[in-house]
Protein backbone atom coordinates (compact mmCIF):
# COMPACT_ATOMS: atom_id res chain seq x y z
CA UNK A 1 0.00 0.00 0.00
CA UNK A 2 2.77 2.47 0.93
CA UNK A 3 4.40 1.87 -2.47
CA UNK A 4 1.23 2.95 -4.27
CA UNK A 5 0.71 5.99 -2.05
CA UNK A 6 4.30 7.21 -2.40
CA UNK A 7 4.32 6.59 -6.16
CA UNK A 8 1.17 8.69 -6.57
CA UNK A 9 2.59 11.42 -4.35
CA UNK A 10 5.88 11.64 -6.25
CA UNK A 11 4.09 11.49 -9.60
CA UNK A 12 1.94 14.52 -8.82
CA UNK A 13 4.30 16.68 -6.76
CA UNK A 14 7.71 16.47 -8.38
CA UNK A 15 8.67 18.54 -11.41
CA UNK A 16 11.91 16.84 -12.48
CA UNK A 17 10.38 13.36 -12.95
CA UNK A 18 7.61 14.96 -15.01
CA UNK A 19 10.30 16.22 -17.38
CA UNK A 20 11.46 12.61 -17.75
CA UNK A 21 7.87 11.67 -18.55
CA UNK A 22 7.80 14.35 -21.26
CA UNK A 23 11.04 12.95 -22.67
CA UNK A 24 9.47 9.47 -22.81
CA UNK A 25 6.42 10.91 -24.53
CA UNK A 26 8.52 12.65 -27.19
CA UNK A 27 10.69 9.57 -27.70
CA UNK A 28 7.70 7.26 -28.14
CA UNK A 29 5.96 9.72 -30.46
CA UNK A 30 9.10 10.21 -32.59
CA UNK A 31 9.74 6.49 -33.06
CA UNK A 32 6.08 5.68 -33.76
CA UNK A 33 5.66 8.52 -36.28
CA UNK A 34 8.84 7.45 -38.08
CA UNK A 35 7.78 3.81 -38.11
CA UNK A 36 4.28 4.71 -39.34
CA UNK A 37 5.52 6.91 -42.21
CA UNK A 38 8.24 4.51 -43.34
CA UNK A 39 5.94 1.52 -42.93
CA UNK A 40 3.16 3.34 -44.77
CA UNK A 41 5.54 4.04 -47.63
CA UNK A 42 6.49 0.35 -47.82
CA UNK A 43 2.85 -0.79 -47.75
CA UNK A 44 1.93 1.75 -50.45
CA UNK A 45 4.83 0.48 -52.53
CA UNK A 46 3.71 -3.13 -52.19
CA UNK A 47 0.08 -2.28 -52.96
CA UNK A 48 1.11 -0.27 -56.02
CA UNK A 49 3.28 -3.11 -57.27
CA UNK A 50 0.26 -5.41 -57.46
CA UNK A 51 -1.30 -3.17 -60.13
CA UNK A 52 0.85 -4.74 -62.86
CA UNK A 53 1.73 -8.11 -61.28
CA UNK A 54 -1.05 -9.28 -58.98
CA UNK A 55 0.02 -11.59 -56.15
CA UNK A 56 2.13 -14.15 -58.01
CA UNK A 57 3.67 -14.44 -61.49
CA UNK A 58 4.26 -17.83 -63.12
CA UNK A 59 6.86 -17.15 -65.82
CA UNK A 60 8.74 -18.95 -68.57
CA UNK A 61 10.51 -16.05 -70.33
CA UNK A 62 11.27 -15.51 -74.02
CA UNK A 63 9.70 -18.57 -75.67
CA UNK A 64 6.68 -18.81 -73.38
CA UNK A 65 4.62 -21.91 -72.60
CA UNK A 66 1.40 -23.40 -73.98
CA UNK A 67 -1.91 -24.61 -72.52
CA UNK A 68 -2.09 -21.54 -70.30
CA UNK A 69 -5.90 -21.52 -70.44
CA UNK A 70 -5.89 -24.92 -68.76
CA UNK A 71 -3.46 -23.66 -66.11
CA UNK A 72 -5.66 -20.63 -65.37
CA UNK A 73 -8.71 -22.86 -65.01
CA UNK A 74 -6.86 -25.07 -62.54
CA UNK A 75 -5.62 -22.05 -60.59
CA UNK A 76 -9.13 -20.63 -60.27
CA UNK A 77 -10.39 -23.98 -58.96
CA UNK A 78 -8.00 -23.76 -55.99
CA UNK A 79 -9.63 -22.53 -52.78
CA UNK A 80 -6.85 -20.02 -52.05
CA UNK A 81 -6.67 -18.50 -55.52
CA UNK A 82 -9.22 -16.20 -57.10
CA UNK A 83 -8.27 -15.58 -60.73
CA UNK A 84 -5.48 -15.76 -63.31
CA UNK A 85 -4.54 -13.78 -66.40
CA UNK A 86 -2.31 -14.65 -69.38
CA UNK A 87 0.44 -12.14 -70.19
CA UNK A 88 3.28 -11.81 -72.67
CA UNK A 89 6.23 -9.73 -71.48
CA UNK A 90 8.84 -8.40 -73.88
CA UNK A 91 11.15 -5.47 -74.48
CA UNK A 92 10.74 -3.16 -77.46
CA UNK A 93 11.67 0.21 -78.92
CA UNK A 94 8.90 2.75 -79.11
CA UNK A 95 8.84 5.78 -81.41
CA UNK A 96 6.79 8.73 -80.19
CA UNK A 97 5.10 11.45 -82.26
CA UNK A 98 8.04 13.80 -81.64
CA UNK A 99 10.35 11.17 -83.25
CA UNK A 100 11.96 10.25 -79.94
CA UNK A 101 12.79 6.56 -79.51
CA UNK A 102 12.62 4.96 -76.07
CA UNK A 103 13.16 1.45 -74.72
CA UNK A 104 9.95 0.14 -73.13
CA UNK A 105 8.69 -2.92 -71.32
CA UNK A 106 5.69 -4.28 -73.24
CA UNK A 107 2.97 -6.40 -71.67
CA UNK A 108 0.38 -8.15 -73.82
CA UNK A 109 -2.80 -8.61 -71.74
CA UNK A 110 -6.46 -9.55 -72.01
CA UNK A 111 -8.28 -6.54 -70.53
CA UNK A 112 -10.97 -8.48 -68.62
CA UNK A 113 -8.77 -11.13 -67.02
CA UNK A 114 -5.96 -8.64 -66.37
CA UNK A 115 -8.39 -6.34 -64.56
CA UNK A 116 -9.68 -9.21 -62.42
CA UNK A 117 -6.13 -9.94 -61.27
CA UNK A 118 -4.68 -6.45 -60.94
CA UNK A 119 -7.64 -4.02 -60.91
CA UNK A 120 -5.85 -1.92 -63.55
CA UNK A 121 -9.09 -0.20 -64.68
CA UNK A 122 -9.11 1.75 -61.41
CA UNK A 123 -5.68 3.14 -62.34
CA UNK A 124 -6.59 4.47 -65.79
CA UNK A 125 -5.84 8.17 -65.54
CA UNK A 126 -7.97 9.84 -68.18
CA UNK A 127 -11.58 9.63 -67.03
CA UNK A 128 -14.20 12.20 -66.00
CA UNK A 129 -14.22 13.21 -62.33
CA UNK A 130 -17.20 14.46 -60.35
CA UNK A 131 -15.13 16.12 -57.63
CA UNK A 132 -11.49 17.18 -57.29
CA UNK A 133 -8.90 15.08 -55.51
CA UNK A 134 -8.14 16.10 -51.92
CA UNK A 135 -4.91 17.89 -52.80
CA UNK A 136 -6.48 19.76 -55.71
CA UNK A 137 -7.87 22.55 -53.54
CA UNK A 138 -8.30 24.91 -56.50
CA UNK A 139 -10.14 22.43 -58.74
CA UNK A 140 -7.53 22.73 -61.50
CA UNK A 141 -7.73 19.09 -62.59
CA UNK A 142 -8.23 18.93 -66.36
CA UNK A 143 -10.60 15.99 -65.87
CA UNK A 144 -13.11 18.16 -63.98
CA UNK A 145 -13.95 20.46 -66.90
CA UNK A 146 -17.51 19.92 -68.20
CA UNK A 147 -16.37 20.38 -71.82
CA UNK A 148 -14.04 17.40 -71.47
CA UNK A 149 -16.49 15.07 -69.80
CA UNK A 150 -17.96 13.35 -72.86
CA UNK A 151 -14.60 12.83 -74.51
CA UNK A 152 -12.99 11.52 -71.33
CA UNK A 153 -15.88 9.09 -70.80
CA UNK A 154 -15.21 7.61 -74.24
CA UNK A 155 -11.47 7.50 -73.59
CA UNK A 156 -12.11 5.68 -70.31
CA UNK A 157 -14.26 3.09 -72.11
CA UNK A 158 -11.53 2.72 -74.74
CA UNK A 159 -9.01 2.08 -72.00
CA UNK A 160 -11.13 -0.64 -70.40
CA UNK A 161 -11.46 -2.47 -73.75
CA UNK A 162 -8.02 -1.47 -75.12
CA UNK A 163 -9.53 -0.33 -78.41
CA UNK A 164 -10.07 2.95 -80.24
CA UNK A 165 -12.66 4.01 -82.78
CA UNK A 166 -11.69 4.24 -86.46
CA UNK A 167 -13.29 7.10 -88.44
CA UNK A 168 -15.79 5.95 -91.15
CA UNK A 169 -14.39 5.48 -94.64
CA UNK A 170 -16.70 6.89 -97.35
CA UNK A 171 -19.52 6.80 -94.83
CA UNK A 172 -18.92 3.14 -93.99
CA UNK A 173 -18.41 2.44 -90.25
CA UNK A 174 -15.15 0.69 -89.40
CA UNK A 175 -14.36 -1.83 -86.69
CA UNK A 176 -12.53 -0.57 -83.61
CA UNK A 177 -8.78 -1.03 -83.79
CA UNK A 178 -6.59 -2.47 -81.01
CA UNK A 179 -4.98 0.20 -78.86
CA UNK A 180 -2.32 0.45 -76.17
CA UNK A 181 -2.20 1.83 -72.65
CA UNK A 182 0.88 3.90 -71.81
CA UNK A 183 2.40 4.64 -68.42
CA UNK A 184 1.51 8.22 -67.51
CA UNK A 185 5.19 9.25 -67.41
CA UNK A 186 6.32 7.41 -70.55
CA UNK A 187 5.80 10.13 -73.16
CA UNK A 188 6.67 13.25 -71.12
CA UNK A 189 3.55 14.80 -72.65
CA UNK A 190 1.91 15.22 -69.23
CA UNK A 191 2.92 17.84 -66.65
CA UNK A 192 2.49 16.93 -63.01
CA UNK A 193 1.53 20.06 -61.08
CA UNK A 194 1.92 20.91 -57.41
CA UNK A 195 -1.37 19.19 -56.57
CA UNK A 196 -0.16 15.86 -57.92
CA UNK A 197 -2.45 15.79 -60.96
CA UNK A 198 -1.50 15.84 -64.63
CA UNK A 199 -2.17 18.42 -67.33
CA UNK A 200 -1.78 17.23 -70.95
CA UNK A 201 0.90 18.95 -73.02
CA UNK A 202 1.36 19.23 -76.78
CA UNK A 203 4.35 17.22 -78.07
CA UNK A 204 7.27 19.44 -79.10
CA UNK A 205 9.14 18.22 -82.17
CA UNK A 206 12.64 19.64 -82.67
CA UNK A 207 13.58 20.66 -86.24
CA UNK A 208 17.07 20.65 -87.77
CA UNK A 209 17.09 24.45 -88.02
CA UNK A 210 16.72 24.75 -84.24
CA UNK A 211 13.03 25.62 -84.24
CA UNK A 212 10.37 23.66 -82.35
CA UNK A 213 7.16 22.41 -83.89
CA UNK A 214 4.35 22.02 -81.33
CA UNK A 215 1.91 19.34 -82.41
CA UNK A 216 -1.74 19.37 -81.42
CA UNK A 217 -1.95 15.79 -80.17
CA UNK A 218 -3.66 14.37 -77.10
CA UNK A 219 -2.33 10.83 -77.02
CA UNK A 220 -5.51 8.96 -75.89
CA UNK A 221 -7.57 10.77 -78.53
CA UNK A 222 -5.39 10.93 -81.62
CA UNK A 223 -1.89 9.73 -80.68
CA UNK A 224 -0.12 6.72 -82.10
CA UNK A 225 3.19 5.08 -81.33
CA UNK A 226 5.36 2.72 -83.35
CA UNK A 227 6.71 -0.46 -81.75
CA UNK A 228 9.74 -2.42 -82.92
CA UNK A 229 10.04 -5.91 -81.45
CA UNK A 230 12.32 -8.89 -81.98
CA UNK A 231 10.32 -12.15 -82.30
CA UNK A 232 11.94 -15.33 -80.97
CA UNK A 233 13.61 -17.46 -83.66
CA UNK A 234 11.50 -20.24 -85.18
CA UNK A 235 13.11 -23.38 -86.51
CA UNK A 236 16.59 -21.88 -86.30
CA UNK A 237 15.98 -19.22 -88.95
CA UNK A 238 17.47 -15.74 -88.82
CA UNK A 239 14.95 -13.37 -87.24
CA UNK A 240 14.05 -9.92 -88.42
CA UNK A 241 12.67 -7.05 -86.31
CA UNK A 242 8.93 -6.48 -86.56
CA UNK A 243 7.60 -2.92 -86.59
CA UNK A 244 3.95 -2.00 -86.11
CA UNK A 245 2.00 1.16 -85.38
CA UNK A 246 -0.66 1.10 -82.67
CA UNK A 247 -3.14 3.67 -81.40
CA UNK A 248 -3.20 4.84 -77.76
CA UNK A 249 -6.43 4.22 -75.83
CA UNK A 250 -5.55 5.71 -72.43
CA UNK A 251 -2.74 6.14 -69.91
CA UNK A 252 -2.36 4.58 -66.46
CA UNK A 253 -0.74 5.46 -63.16
CA UNK A 254 0.34 2.41 -61.16
CA UNK A 255 2.05 4.30 -58.34
CA UNK A 256 5.53 2.98 -59.18
CA UNK A 257 7.50 5.60 -61.12
CA UNK A 258 9.74 3.09 -62.93
CA UNK A 259 6.68 1.20 -64.19
CA UNK A 260 4.82 4.33 -65.25
CA UNK A 261 7.92 5.61 -67.04
CA UNK A 262 8.81 2.43 -68.93
CA UNK A 263 5.74 0.21 -69.32
CA UNK A 264 2.99 -0.05 -71.91
CA UNK A 265 0.12 -2.52 -72.20
CA UNK A 266 -1.10 -3.87 -75.55
CA UNK A 267 -3.79 -6.45 -76.45
CA UNK A 268 -2.56 -10.00 -75.94
CA UNK A 269 -3.60 -11.38 -79.35
CA UNK A 270 -2.00 -8.40 -81.10
CA UNK A 271 1.33 -9.07 -79.40
CA UNK A 272 1.06 -12.83 -79.90
CA UNK A 273 0.76 -12.21 -83.64
CA UNK A 274 3.82 -9.95 -83.72
CA UNK A 275 5.97 -12.40 -81.73
CA UNK A 276 4.75 -15.51 -83.57
CA UNK A 277 3.31 -16.91 -80.35
CA UNK A 278 -0.24 -17.35 -81.65
CA UNK A 279 -1.74 -20.74 -82.42
CA UNK A 280 -0.05 -22.12 -85.53
CA UNK A 281 1.74 -24.94 -87.29
CA UNK A 282 4.34 -27.08 -85.54
CA UNK A 283 7.65 -27.81 -87.32
CA UNK A 284 7.78 -31.42 -88.48
CA UNK A 285 10.55 -33.62 -87.09
CA UNK A 286 13.51 -33.82 -89.50
CA UNK A 287 12.61 -30.60 -91.33
CA UNK A 288 15.76 -28.59 -92.20
CA UNK A 289 15.26 -24.84 -91.76
CA UNK A 290 18.24 -24.15 -94.02
CA UNK A 291 16.84 -25.93 -97.12
CA UNK A 292 16.62 -23.80 -100.28
CA UNK A 293 14.41 -24.03 -103.36
CA UNK A 294 14.41 -22.48 -106.83
CA UNK A 295 11.52 -20.17 -107.74
CA UNK A 296 10.85 -20.78 -111.48
CA UNK A 297 8.85 -17.56 -111.86
CA UNK A 298 11.47 -15.15 -110.56
CA UNK A 299 14.60 -17.25 -110.94
CA UNK A 300 15.55 -16.59 -107.32
CA UNK A 301 16.83 -19.09 -104.82
CA UNK A 302 14.65 -18.80 -101.73
CA UNK A 303 14.38 -20.58 -98.35
CA UNK A 304 12.20 -23.64 -98.64
CA UNK A 305 8.89 -23.56 -96.71
CA UNK A 306 9.06 -25.14 -93.28
CA UNK A 307 7.08 -28.37 -93.17
CA UNK A 308 4.52 -28.32 -90.37
CA UNK A 309 2.36 -30.97 -88.78
CA UNK A 310 -0.43 -30.49 -86.24
CA UNK A 311 -1.37 -27.02 -84.96
CA UNK A 312 0.74 -25.78 -82.05
CA UNK A 313 -1.15 -24.04 -79.21
CA UNK A 314 -0.71 -20.35 -78.49
CA UNK A 315 1.86 -19.37 -75.88
CA UNK A 316 2.35 -16.73 -73.22
CA UNK A 317 5.38 -15.95 -71.11
CA UNK A 318 3.52 -15.33 -67.85
CA UNK A 319 0.35 -16.16 -65.97
CA UNK A 320 -0.50 -13.66 -63.24
CA UNK A 321 -2.42 -14.88 -60.20
CA UNK A 322 -4.61 -13.11 -57.68
CA UNK A 323 -5.49 -14.80 -54.39
CA UNK A 324 -8.37 -14.36 -52.01
CA UNK A 325 -7.74 -11.93 -49.17
CA UNK A 326 -6.28 -13.10 -45.90
CA UNK A 327 -3.36 -15.18 -47.17
CA UNK A 328 0.35 -14.50 -46.90
CA UNK A 329 2.60 -14.31 -49.99
CA UNK A 330 4.27 -17.59 -48.98
CA UNK A 331 0.91 -19.37 -48.76
CA UNK A 332 -0.14 -18.03 -52.16
CA UNK A 333 3.17 -19.02 -53.73
CA UNK A 334 2.90 -22.54 -52.27
CA UNK A 335 -0.63 -22.89 -53.68
CA UNK A 336 0.58 -21.85 -57.15
CA UNK A 337 3.45 -24.35 -56.97
CA UNK A 338 1.02 -27.10 -56.00
CA UNK A 339 -1.34 -26.29 -58.88
CA UNK A 340 1.48 -26.02 -61.41
CA UNK A 341 2.80 -29.44 -60.41
CA UNK A 342 -0.63 -30.94 -61.20
CA UNK A 343 -0.72 -28.96 -64.46
CA UNK A 344 2.67 -30.36 -65.46
CA UNK A 345 1.50 -33.93 -64.80
CA UNK A 346 -1.37 -33.28 -67.22
CA UNK A 347 0.87 -31.81 -69.97
CA UNK A 348 4.20 -33.53 -69.30
CA UNK A 349 6.67 -32.99 -72.12
CA UNK A 350 4.76 -29.96 -73.45
CA UNK A 351 5.38 -27.40 -70.71
CA UNK A 352 8.37 -26.54 -68.47
CA UNK A 353 8.97 -28.77 -65.44
CA UNK A 354 7.98 -27.47 -61.97
CA UNK A 355 11.63 -27.21 -60.90
CA UNK A 356 12.36 -24.99 -63.94
CA UNK A 357 9.36 -22.67 -64.08
CA UNK A 358 9.66 -19.32 -62.24
CA UNK A 359 6.95 -18.78 -59.61
CA UNK A 360 7.51 -15.49 -57.82
CA UNK A 361 5.57 -13.01 -55.71
CA UNK A 362 5.76 -9.28 -56.41
CA UNK A 363 8.20 -8.97 -53.53
CA UNK A 364 10.39 -11.66 -55.12
CA UNK A 365 10.34 -9.88 -58.48
CA UNK A 366 11.35 -6.60 -56.86
CA UNK A 367 13.47 -7.94 -54.01
CA UNK A 368 16.15 -5.28 -54.50
CA UNK A 369 13.72 -2.35 -54.21
CA UNK A 370 11.62 -3.82 -51.39
CA UNK A 371 14.72 -4.98 -49.53
CA UNK A 372 16.28 -1.54 -49.77
CA UNK A 373 13.16 0.12 -48.33
CA UNK A 374 12.97 -2.44 -45.50
CA UNK A 375 16.65 -1.95 -44.64
CA UNK A 376 16.27 1.81 -44.74
CA UNK A 377 13.26 1.58 -42.43
CA UNK A 378 15.20 -0.63 -40.03
CA UNK A 379 18.23 1.68 -40.11
CA UNK A 380 16.16 4.80 -39.40
CA UNK A 381 14.36 3.08 -36.53
CA UNK A 382 17.68 1.86 -35.13
CA UNK A 383 19.14 5.37 -35.19
CA UNK A 384 16.07 6.92 -33.59
CA UNK A 385 16.01 4.08 -31.07
CA UNK A 386 19.55 4.87 -29.98
CA UNK A 387 18.70 8.56 -29.64
CA UNK A 388 15.57 7.76 -27.64
CA UNK A 389 17.49 5.30 -25.44
CA UNK A 390 19.05 8.34 -23.77
CA UNK A 391 15.80 8.46 -21.79
CA UNK A 392 17.22 5.65 -19.68
CA UNK A 393 20.10 7.85 -18.52
CA UNK A 394 17.82 10.84 -17.99
CA UNK A 395 15.57 8.80 -15.69
CA UNK A 396 18.63 7.33 -13.95
CA UNK A 397 20.08 10.78 -13.23
CA UNK A 398 16.78 12.17 -11.95
CA UNK A 399 16.06 9.18 -9.73
CA UNK A 400 19.61 9.17 -8.38
CA UNK A 401 19.18 12.79 -7.35
CA UNK A 402 15.78 12.05 -5.80
CA UNK A 403 17.18 9.18 -3.75
CA UNK A 404 19.91 11.47 -2.40
CA UNK A 405 17.18 13.94 -1.49
CA UNK A 406 14.98 11.28 0.14
CA UNK A 407 17.72 9.42 2.04
CA UNK A 408 16.18 10.24 5.46
CA UNK A 409 12.73 9.13 4.22
CA UNK A 410 14.21 5.83 3.10
CA UNK A 411 15.74 5.40 6.55
CA UNK A 412 12.33 6.01 8.18
CA UNK A 413 10.71 3.40 5.93
CA UNK A 414 13.40 0.86 6.74
CA UNK A 415 13.06 1.64 10.47
CA UNK A 416 9.31 1.04 10.25
CA UNK A 417 9.93 -2.41 8.80
CA UNK A 418 10.02 -1.90 5.04
CA UNK A 419 12.17 -4.55 3.38
CA UNK A 420 14.80 -4.03 0.70
CA UNK A 421 12.41 -5.28 -2.00
CA UNK A 422 9.72 -2.91 -0.78
CA UNK A 423 12.03 0.11 -0.90
CA UNK A 424 13.33 -0.82 -4.33
CA UNK A 425 9.76 -1.44 -5.47
CA UNK A 426 8.85 2.19 -4.73
CA UNK A 427 11.30 3.50 -7.31
CA UNK A 428 10.64 0.77 -9.84
CA UNK A 429 6.90 1.41 -9.53
CA UNK A 430 7.53 5.13 -9.90
CA UNK A 431 9.62 4.54 -13.04
CA UNK A 432 6.98 2.21 -14.47
CA UNK A 433 4.26 4.79 -13.76
CA UNK A 434 6.26 7.52 -15.50
CA UNK A 435 6.84 5.20 -18.47
CA UNK A 436 3.18 4.18 -18.60
CA UNK A 437 1.83 7.73 -18.61
CA UNK A 438 4.57 9.07 -20.91
CA UNK A 439 4.23 6.19 -23.38
CA UNK A 440 0.44 6.49 -23.43
CA UNK A 441 0.67 10.22 -24.14
CA UNK A 442 3.31 9.53 -26.81
CA UNK A 443 1.11 6.98 -28.61
CA UNK A 444 -1.85 9.38 -28.50
CA UNK A 445 0.27 12.27 -29.82
CA UNK A 446 1.79 10.12 -32.57
CA UNK A 447 -1.64 8.83 -33.62
CA UNK A 448 -3.06 12.35 -33.86
CA UNK A 449 -0.08 13.54 -35.90
CA UNK A 450 -0.04 10.54 -38.25
CA UNK A 451 -3.78 10.65 -38.87
CA UNK A 452 -3.52 14.34 -39.70
CA UNK A 453 -0.02 14.43 -41.15
CA UNK A 454 -1.11 15.61 -44.60
CA UNK A 455 -3.32 18.48 -43.31
CA UNK A 456 -0.46 19.48 -40.97
CA UNK A 457 1.97 19.44 -43.89
CA UNK A 458 -0.37 21.57 -45.98
CA UNK A 459 -0.79 24.06 -43.11
CA UNK A 460 3.00 24.38 -42.80
CA UNK A 461 3.15 25.03 -46.54
CA UNK A 462 0.55 27.78 -46.34
CA UNK A 463 1.95 29.46 -43.24
CA UNK A 464 5.70 29.11 -43.73
CA UNK A 465 6.04 28.11 -47.39
CA UNK A 466 7.61 24.87 -46.13
CA UNK A 467 6.97 22.02 -48.58
CA UNK A 468 8.64 18.80 -47.46
CA UNK A 469 6.59 16.33 -49.52
CA UNK A 470 6.25 17.92 -52.96
CA UNK A 471 3.87 15.90 -55.23
CA UNK A 472 6.00 16.93 -58.22
CA UNK A 473 9.00 15.15 -56.68
CA UNK A 474 7.65 12.26 -54.63
CA UNK A 475 5.58 9.81 -56.60
CA UNK A 476 2.91 9.30 -53.94
CA UNK A 477 0.75 12.42 -53.93
CA UNK A 478 0.23 12.33 -50.17
CA UNK A 479 2.54 11.29 -47.35
CA UNK A 480 1.82 7.57 -46.86
CA UNK A 481 1.27 6.76 -43.21
CA UNK A 482 -0.66 4.28 -41.14
CA UNK A 483 -0.69 3.40 -37.46
CA UNK A 484 -0.36 -0.36 -37.01
CA UNK A 485 -1.55 -1.73 -33.67
CA UNK A 486 1.42 -4.08 -33.33
CA UNK A 487 3.90 -1.25 -33.93
CA UNK A 488 2.14 0.94 -31.37
CA UNK A 489 2.21 -1.86 -28.76
CA UNK A 490 5.94 -2.49 -29.34
CA UNK A 491 6.84 1.21 -29.02
CA UNK A 492 4.53 1.63 -26.00
CA UNK A 493 6.18 -1.33 -24.24
CA UNK A 494 9.68 -0.07 -25.04
CA UNK A 495 8.81 3.33 -23.55
CA UNK A 496 7.84 1.69 -20.25
CA UNK A 497 10.90 -0.53 -20.33
CA UNK A 498 13.31 2.40 -20.74
CA UNK A 499 11.90 4.07 -17.63
CA UNK A 500 12.09 0.88 -15.60
CA UNK A 501 15.69 0.32 -16.72
CA UNK A 502 16.57 3.90 -15.81
CA UNK A 503 15.04 3.47 -12.35
CA UNK A 504 16.65 0.06 -11.70
CA UNK A 505 20.11 1.20 -10.58
CA UNK A 506 18.84 3.97 -8.23
CA UNK A 507 16.26 1.51 -6.84
CA UNK A 508 19.00 -1.05 -6.16
CA UNK A 509 21.08 1.66 -4.41
CA UNK A 510 18.17 2.75 -2.21
CA UNK A 511 17.48 -0.86 -1.16
CA UNK A 512 21.08 -1.31 0.02
CA UNK A 513 21.14 1.84 2.18
CA UNK A 514 21.89 1.33 5.88
CA UNK A 515 18.78 2.51 7.79
CA UNK A 516 20.82 3.96 10.69
CA UNK A 517 23.06 5.99 8.41
CA UNK A 518 20.03 7.07 6.41
CA UNK A 519 18.30 8.45 9.54
CA UNK A 520 21.44 10.47 10.36
CA UNK A 521 21.65 11.89 6.83
CA UNK A 522 21.53 15.68 6.67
Amino acid sequence: MYQTLLTRKYLTSKIMPLLAMVAVMLSVATVLITWSVMGGFLRSLLDSGRVLVGDVAITWPATGFAHYDDLIEMLEDDELLESGAPVIESFAMIQLPDDRAEAVYVKGVEPESFDRVTGFVNHLWWKPLDKPTRRDTEGRDWRLKPDNREGLAQIFENGKKMTRQVPPVDGVPQADEPAALLGIELTDYNYRNEFGVYDPLSPAKARPDGSIDYQSIFMPRSGRVTLTLMPPAKGGRVIEPVTRSIAVANEFQSGIYEADNQTMLVPLDWLQDLLDMEEGGKVAEGSNPWDLEFDPETGEVLPAPIVTTEAAPARVTTVLVRAHDGHTPDEIKAACERVYAAFYDRHKGQVPAPESIQIQTWEDLNATLVGAVKKETGLVLFIFGIVCFTTVFLVLAIFWAMINEKTRDIGVLRALGAGTNGVAGIWLSYGAALGLVGSALGVVAASLIVWNINPIHEWLGRQFNLVIWDPRVYYFVEIPSDIVAFDAIVVFSMGILTCVLGAAIPAFRSARMDPVKSLRFE
